[in-house]
C-alpha cells in the first residue's frame, strides 16, 4: 500500500507541477549541465584487484571481472553491468587450511538508465542491483537505485569534471543453499543505504581524480551505524581503448563495520 501511495504522489508531483521542476532546472542550468542521459555506447571490460585490511591483522585479496553492456530497449537507454569475483582471506582469524585460497565471491548484476517519458523534467537514472552469492561469501540481495550526473556549464577555478551522486538501498534475504544453518559465519542480512557523492576532477585531458567513485558511504538501517570512507582513484587514459587506474580508501567513521583500508586498481578496455 505504501509503495502505491508513493508512486501516486510522485506521479502527481511530476504531472501537476512540471513547471516547478522546469523552473528549478533553469535556475541551476547556468551553473551545471545535466548529463545523466549521456550513456557510453562502448562495451567495456575491466580487470580489478583489491587488497583490503579488515583490522587485527586480517586481510582479503579480491580479483574482480567487470563488464559494461549498453542497454537499449525500445526508447529506454541505459547500461547493464556484470561483476564477478574471487576472494582470498588470510590472517589470525582465518583457519590456516583455508588461508590464501581463492574462492568464488559475490556476483552482481546492476542496471540503470531512463526513458523519455519517465521523470522528463528531473533528468535522473533509475535502476537496481541483484547480488548472487557464491562460495561462502555474502547473501542474496536486491535493491533499487537512483542517480544523476552533472558537469559545470562554465569552466571555473576548480577543475570539476562532474558531480554524479548515486543512492542505492540493498535488502538482503536468505536462501536454502546459503542459510545460517549451512554457513553460520555469514554476515547479518543486509539492510543498508549506499551513498556515492562522486566527484571527478580533470587534472589533464587524459587524467582524472575521482572521489567516492568505487567506494561510497553506507548507513545500516537495520541496527544503525555509519561507514564513511575517504576514497580517491586516479584514472589515466593511455589510448582510446585502454585506461589504467589506481585508488585507495580509508575509513574515517565506522560504527557499521566494512573494512579498515583498501588499495585497488584496474585495467579497462573499450571495444
Amino acid at each position: 500500500m505504501y509503495r502505491h501511495l508513493l508512486l501516486i504522489s510522485l506521479l502527481t508531483i511530476t504531472n501537476i507541477y512540471p513547471s516547478f521542476a522546469a523552473e528549478d532546472e533553469d535556475r541551476y542550468s547556468a551553473y551545471f549541465q545535466n548529463i545523466s542521459g549521456e550513456y557510453s555506447r562502448s562495451h567495456i571490460l575491466e580487470f580489478w584487484g583489491y587488497h583490503n585490511s579488515q583490522g587485527a591483522g586480517n586481510y582479503d585479496d579480491t580479483l574482480r571481472l567487470r563488464y559494461y553492456q549498453p542497454l537499449d530497449f525500445d526508447n529506454f537507454r541505459g547500461t547493464l553491468r556484470l561483476d564477478t569475483a574471487y576472494v582470498a582471506a588470510y590472517g589470525p582469524s582465518i583457519p590456516a587450511d583455508t588461508a590464501h585460497q581463492y574462492q568464488a565471491g559475490n556476483t552482481m548484476l546492476t542496471f540503470w538508465g531512463n526513458h523519455p517519458g519517465l521523470l522528463p523534467h528531473w533528468g535522473v537514472n533509475v535502476g537496481g542491483r541483484i547480488v548472487f552469492p557464491f562460495g561462502n561469501h555474502g547473501q542474496w540481495a536486491i535493491g533499487p537505485q537512483i542517480g544523476s550526473s552533472y558537469r559545470p556549464a562554465k569552466q571555473g577555478l576548480i577543475p570539476l569534471a562532474d558531480f554524479s551522486p548515486l543512492f542505492r538501498y540493498m535488502y538482503g534475504f536468505d536462501s536454502k543453499k546459503n542459510s545460517f544453518q549451512n554457513n553460520p559465519n555469514q554476515p547479518p542480512l543486509a539492510r543498508n543505504l549506499q551513498i556515492y557523492p562522486t566527484l571527478g576532477f580533470q587534472i589533464t585531458p587524459n587524467t582524472q581524480i575521482r572521489m567516492w567513485d568505487e567506494n561510497g558511504m553506507v548507513y545500516n538501517s537495520a541496527g544503525g551505524g555509519w561507514f564513511v570512507p575517504i576514497d580517491a582513484m586516479v584514472t589515466h587514459r593511455l589510448t582510446k581503448y585502454l585506461l589504467l587506474a589506481v585508488g585507495a580508501s580509508k575509513q574515517v567513521v565506522q560504527t557499521y563495520n566494512q573494512y579498515d583500508w583498501s588499495l585497488y586498481g584496474k585495467v579497462s578496455l573499450n571495444f
